[in-house]
């Protein structure tokens, strides 16, 4: 029987907290450019029901922390401020660029929950429940982005390389710090 070890247990749940965090503000962001400069109330619609499940997966996220007494990384209020402009900057492009911002992180996640799934022990069996689910819903975000128009053709694809490596960079930052 394999059990996880308190930093292994603690970086998981500090940078979860962190990205579930950040995909909220990502989806803020898109909204206030929806809101404000780009109407197009089929793509907001979509992106209120994303941040919906965003929303589930941090406040559970949010409880670990507290219950564990594990401190959250110190950048979240960084990453609230890119993740916004993450967000308002794609959706600005027209909508293939925040569905691409949708897909390109959301990738990232579901390897990112594959890796930390098997990282866990068995000791830890709510908690690999719950990271299943949400990669499951990520998954599930990544194909709507794709099916709604996301897209690495021309420049796009050095726009998931600039997402991909950021939400990489982000994700080794907040699992230390």
């Amino acid at each position: 029987m394999k059990s996880t070890d308190k930093k292994t247990l603690e970086e998981i749940i500090r940078v979860d907290h962190a990205g579930e965090r950040g995909a909220i503000k990502i989806y803020e962001g898109q909204l206030l450019a929806l809101n404000t400069f780009k109407k197009n109330d089929k793509l907001k619609k979509m992106i209120e029901d994303m941040k919906e499940h965003e929303k589930e997966h941090f406040e559970y996220f949010d409880k670990e922390i507290q219950k564990r007494n594990i401190k959250p990384t110190v950048f979240l209020p960084i990453w609230d401020l890119l993740g916004v402009t993450l967000g308002f900057g794609t959706t600005m492009l027209g909508e293939k660029a925040a569905m691409l911002c949708t897909a390109s992180v959301e990738e990232v996640i579901d390897g990112h929950y594959k890796k930390q799934l098997d990282a866990l022990g068995d000791d830890e069996k709510d908690l690999k429940k719950s990271i299943s689910k949400f990669r499951d819903d990520e998954i599930e975000h990544k194909n709507i982005a794709y099916d709604t128009g996301a897209t690495k053709d021309g420049l796009y694809s050095i726009l998931d390389k600039i997402i991909k490596t950021s939400s990489k960079a982000a994700i080794k930052v907040s699992e230390k710090i």
